[in-house]
């Protein structure tokens, strides 16, 4: 049997096979802003050229006598910023019209969308931005830290709010590469000066919390050994708890002795950071606990540049020969890979709840029944509610918690099951009907009436007949909303509304 994995891995193109000489695959002439665009800068005998390939439709690069000394693309639009030693230029290529210009006063070495709308410019002293809006200059934001002083930068990120900046740099230092990383709090106008090859940010909701944290995960090769750490930056959001920072060790193999991160990615929607290192081997990190899922080799040659892949929350990358390969998490298999090969039920279930995904739905069965046979009712709803694709919410459990004598003074197992369902989003059918049946009961119509409102229920005939017998008005909103003809239209009938009757029917 083969071995079920937990990525996926895609080749999407080979470079030279459209065109690209191999000699311009390279990080000083192939840049990749996003994973819309490739463009590599070529010479076509004495001519220069800028190669734009669009990834919606790869095998028909477009060429451009243009001579730069660097050319990026927009990572949304077919809009290319060029640089010719000191002077920039932003073109839309499809209006063929150019959208700004600017000379600096001194050279830039690096530079990166940072948005659709924003590009950072990095010089041997100095980071600015500079706006696409309107004819606005680059402005100044913080100047470079003297730990980065003789690097090669290779890389500037930023948190979504463009809050806390990142600039990275390596060089050579006692038969090792060495990254130098500068962190700048835009608030609070510092910054701090940290070891490290390859970070990235995002925006993480840890349970429990109301608002998101902003994570900053980096990882480094140091003397003592390749670690990866995930913290969270500034305050944390009023309400929030903080984030528990974590730092895991990074594996290398005994025969990757001189290998290092160089990019790193991270997946908003799976919550999971994507490595790559310069032999070519990508990691995958859970971010909520540090757990690395997997480590392989995907590439004999090294993969110099990366962006996240959108269509399956990935990371792309081209590596020196010019293959452009994506990897991302497999979500039918990563939580049964968690399980089986891992052996971390607890990852498995968090994986599974956090992600909504299938392959661990015997866990949840078994964690549902302990936890009810040791009378935990409120965690077993709990386990009830969120288990991935709605495999709890069966009338089986419903009939489960019906059976659950109730303490005096204490709210019901079977109405903390359904708090929490309705805090989630809408009631299916047979949920809709159990809880409206104890609500009626007791008399308390106007939560019936909130939740139509709210459109938590799903309105069948049998709700409104159920609720028909309480109030004639609300069994009519529950018909209508169900849409039964016939039962509206005794509704009305009932109600004395009978003008009501020729409207609905012209409309039926």
């Amino acid at each position: 049997m083969t071995q079920i994995l937990p990525i996926k891995f895609q080749e999407h193109l080979q470079l030279t096979n459209v065109g690209i000489n191999a000699a311009n695959i390279g990080f000083n002439s192939l840049t990749m802003e996003s994973d819309k665009y490739i463009c590599v800068r070529e010479k076509v005998g004495e001519t220069a050229q800028v190669v734009i390939i669009d990834m919606s439709d790869p095998t028909n690069p477009i060429r451009r006598p243009i001579s730069a000394d660097s050319a990026i693309m927009n990572p949304a639009s077919k809009v290319i910023a060029l640089k010719a030693q000191k002077t920039l230029q932003i073109f839309n290529i499809e209006m063929k019209s150019k959208m700004k210009a600017h000379t600096m006063t001194d050279d830039v070495i690096f530079w990166k969308w940072i948005s659709e709308n924003m590009i950072a410019l990095v010089t041997e002293t100095t980071v600015y931005h500079w706006s696409m809006e309107g004819d606005s200059q680059p402005t100044k934001i913080f100047d470079r830290h003297s730990s980065l002083s003789g690097c090669q930068i290779i890389n500037y990120r930023t948190d979504a709010a463009q809050n806390w900046l990142l600039l990275i740099g390596i060089s050579a230092q006692q038969n090792r590469v060495v990254g130098a990383m500068q962190l700048y709090s835009v608030e609070r106008k510092v910054s701090q000066p940290i070891e490290g090859h390859a970070a990235a940010f995002i925006q993480f909701k840890m349970e429990g919390n109301q608002q998101e944290s902003t994570l900053f995960c980096f990882a480094v090769r140091g003397a003592a050994g390749g670690k990866l750490h995930i913290i969270e930056v500034g305050t944390p959001p009023t309400g929030n708890s903080p984030f528990q920072k974590k730092a895991v060790d990074v594996f290398f193999p005994p025969e990757a002795q001189n290998d290092f991160p160089v990019a790193m990615q991270v997946s908003k929607k799976n919550c999971v950071v994507y490595l790559i290192t310069k032999y070519g081997y990508v990691h995958l990190y859970d971010i909520e606990s540090g757990t690395c899922i997997y480590m392989n080799r995907i590439s004999a040659d090294t993969i110099f540049v990366t962006a996240q892949h959108e269509p399956t929350n990935g990371i792309i990358g081209v590596n020196r020969k010019g293959q452009v390969l994506s990897v991302s998490m497999d979500e039918e298999n990563v939580v049964p890979y968690i399980q089986g090969t891992l052996n971390n039920n607890d990852l498995a279930l968090r994986m599974a709840v956090r992600n909504n995904l299938g392959g661990a739905d015997q866990l949840f069965v078994t964690k549902f029944n302990e936890l009810f046979g040791r009378a935990a009712y409120s965690e077993a709803a709990k386990v009830a509610a969120n288990a991935p694709k709605g495999i709890l919410r069966t009338p089986q459990t419903i009939a489960k918690f019906q059976q659950v004598p109730t303490q005096p003074g204490q709210t019901s197992p079977l109405l903390q099951y359904f708090g929490i369902l309705l805090d989630q989003g809408q009631l299916n059918k047979f949920e809709s009907l159990e809880l409206c049946r104890p609500v009626l009961a007791q008399g308390r119509k106007q939560l019936l009436e909130k939740w139509l409102k709210e459109d938590k229920l799903e309105c069948s005939e049998e709700l409104g007949d159920l609720v028909k017998a309480a109030d004639p008005t609300l069994a009519l909103s529950v018909y209508l909303r169900a849409n039964v003809p016939n039962k509206v239209i005794q509704c009305f009938a009932e109600t004395g509304q009978f003008q009501k009757i020729v409207l609905y029917a012209k409309k039926v």
